[in-house]
């Protein structure tokens, strides 16, 4: 039983007394091989069945377990031909159009594949396959579109013609490399009948200075043997290592056992096997916690998640010790949702104690994807995508990390040969940074020589002034909030926000500062009153509540707040009007902390007209910058609703700047 292979067995439909109707030869003797699960070689006993059989029934079901070996050996071009043969020709069984479906999407034609879905869907409305394809072919397309920042690379130098994978580190500095090959250079000389290739061995390459790796070779027995070795797992100290062996009898899968062995200085000593199920089971992938007292494995023995047609799935299990030397617990099923009704293998635990996994149960891009499992406070696994493109539309699995840095390797068949690979990833550290500009509230102009301060939430205060054209940069770090303060002579202080928490890409990011000159009276923006009435309305409080922020940024200043209104009323009503609007400010500001013997209300009436700025004359073209709002040119205008968007810019809140020195000695 090949160690990748093995998950895919499960969920066959036929078996050999359902198919073998015909008294062919040939296509009895294609079921057989079938049936010992040697999938390669029966592919050339079906098509010479198919050839010369003509019952159009039977020509079909031989047509079925032509892509059914092509699925499992890997071959998903050649699935999705026969799977679309048989689906063309409305084949009996409609888990065709799924596998047909589950091929294509394995080939990237997710809009192909997402319509099959649905067909299935429409048949099987109570499988959930069929939903879940089509939302896993949505959203592989949206990952596709955008990439996480990892960085992904094929070894070249590691990878031979046949599979190769199951990367594992076997050395602290992570210059040597373990892994599970089929290339010639096995210990044994047998054919595996499922795949066409050599049973696997456990192969190392190291890194030279140049960081150039060499020619791999295998292991020496006794790890390697005639049987199939593979999917290496080491201890935090590398001098243990657990790995798979699957025996195999002509015709006849023995099951797969997990061993350890000890390094012996410079080599390996004698394996043992950990006894967790009986040489007849599936026991395979192991994955060592970092503390030595929990190995995760992958099974199919009773008490996995049951397949949609009731047979067991691969799981992922669990067994656990209390000390280092000590004996292994009862296997124990992880459960949903880390295991579903597909197929969870490939273990591997992180040194901060998060699993990564492999899944074609979960929804993902096709074929197995890798996800990463992280407990929640309350216990509960959460599990998360790792999304393109360290996923693709391929197998992809057997994942390992170094454990300071997000980079490591994982084994993938997105070259769409139906062989494996290994990849290098790496996700390049986040780098953030900040573009200011610091720019005259007023005026937009640019303000050089301000001085500007950098205060993180990580403790850490920067400062820099900004140059001729007003600008200022500051590199950021990941996870951290920032406040940026402005400040320069004559003008109050300014300040903006930005955080780069939950940031997953780096970022350059943009900001302006604007500072307000302490020369000119300062309009608030947004105070609204009553008709008629000197209570302030609920809108307003937003833009008071950014002056009470100013006012406890700049703490040395004295202001005036003045109230204005339009012309209409007489001059004594209006004076009393702003008085009472002016003082409800000041009495709102006084409730918000704001020292009394700060502030000073005055009524302005209509008295002081505003004279029209860039800023007016960009939201009112027909007001010409510096015109005086008075009366007189008010009533000038001869559209009625121009008067009134003018009389609405006199009816106006500012605040001026009286002193700087409040609170000196």
């Amino acid at each position: 039983m090949n160690i990748k292979r093995l998950l895919l067995i499960s969920g066959l439909i036929f078996g050999i007394g359902l198919i073998a109707i015909g008294q062919n030869k040939k296509a009895i003797k294609a079921y057989e091989t079938f049936d010992a699960g040697e999938y390669y070689l029966a592919i050339d006993e079906f098509k010479r069945a198919y050839q010369q059989i003509t019952d159009k029934k039977e020509k079909m079901h031989i047509a079925f377990y032509i892509a059914e070996c092509y699925r499992i050996t890997n071959n998903s071009r050649q699935a999705a031909l026969w799977y679309g043969k048989v689906v063309a020709r409305d084949y009996e069984n409609p888990v065709a159009i799924l596998y047909y479906a589950d091929a294509l999407k394995m080939n990237q034609n997710y809009e192909e594949a997402r319509a099959q879905y649905m067909h299935y869907k429409d048949l099987v409305p109570d499988d959930p396959r069929g939903a879940d394809g089509i939302i896993s072919c949505d959203q592989s397309l949206e990952w596709i579109d955008n990439p996480t920042s990892y960085q992904v690379e094929e070894m070249k130098f590691i990878n031979s013609r046949n599979s190769d994978y199951s990367p594992a580190y076997a050395r602290d500095d992570y210059q040597e490399l373990y892994f599970t090959s089929s290339r010639d250079e096995t210990v044994g000389n047998a054919e595996h009948g499922g795949t066409g290739q050599a049973f696997s061995d456990i192969f190392y390459s190291t890194m030279d200075k140049k960081g150039k790796w060499s020619t791999p070779l295998p292991l020496p027995e006794p790890v390697n043997t005639e049987a199939e070795e593979g999917t290496p797992v080491l201890s935090n100290n590398y001098n243990t290592m657990y790995f798979t062996r699957c025996n195999v009898s002509k015709r006849k899968p023995l099951g797969c056992e997990i061993f350890k062995v000890e390094r012996n200085g410079n080599s390996w000593g004698k394996e043992e096997s950990l006894g967790i199920a009986s040489d007849s089971l599936v026991v395979a992938h192991p994955a060592i916690s970092k503390d030595e007292l929990a190995l995760y494995f992958v099974s199919d023995i009773e008490g996995s998640t049951k397949t949609p047609d009731g047979k067991n799935s691969k799981d992922i299990w669990m067994v656990t010790r209390d000390n280092a030397g000590g004996k292994w617990g009862s296997p124990v099923n992880l459960g949903s949702p880390v295991n579903t009704p597909g197929d969870e293998v490939f273990p591997y635990v992180h040194a901060d104690g998060s699993l990564y996994f492999s899944s074609n149960g979960h929804i993902g891009m096709g074929g197995l994807d890798i996800y990463k499992a992280t407990k929640t406070e309350t216990g509960q696994w959460e599990i998360e995508n790792m999304k393109y493109p360290v996923n693709s539309s391929s197998d992809d699995f057997g994942i390992t990390f170094e454990n300071e840095r997000e980079s490591g390797y994982f084994s993938s068949s997105r070259k769409g040969r139906g062989d494996d690979d290994i990849y290098a990833f790496l996700l390049p550290p986040l780098k953030f940074s900040i573009l200011g500009t610091v720019l005259n509230e007023k005026t937009d102009e640019v303000i050089p020589d301000a001085l500007v301060k950098s205060i993180g939430s990580d403790g850490i205060t920067l400062e820099t002034n900004t140059g001729n054209d007003g600008s200022f940069r500051f590199l950021l770090k990941p996870g951290t909030d920032y406040v940026f303060i402005a400040e320069k002579k004559g003008f109050l202080k300014g300040k903006e926000r930005e955080s780069t928490k939950g940031i997953t890409q780096s970022t350059e990011f943009k900001t302006q500062i604007y500072l307000s000159s302490v020369e000119i009276p300062i309009e608030l923006e947004n105070i609204f009153f009553d008709l008629d009435k000197a209570n302030l309305r609920p809108e307003s409080m937003v833009s008071l509540d950014r002056l009470v922020e100013t006012l406890n940024d700049n703490p040395t200043i004295v202001i005036e707040l003045g109230s204005h209104t339009d012309f209409r009323a007489t001059d004594e009503y209006n004076n009393d009007l702003s008085r009472r609007r002016a003082q409800s400010v000041v009495n709102y500001l006084i409730e918000k902390g704001i020292a009394r013997d700060r502030l000073v209300a005055k009524g302005y009436g209509e008295t002081t007209p505003k004279v029209v700025d860039k800023k007016d004359n960009e939201a009112y073209p027909f007001l010409p910058v510096g015109t005086v709002l008075s009366e007189q040119f008010i009533t000038s205008l001869a559209d009625d609703d121009q008067q009134e968007m003018a009389n609405f810019l006199n009816r106006r809140t500012e605040f001026r700047v009286l002193r700087e020195d409040y609170g000196g000695e």
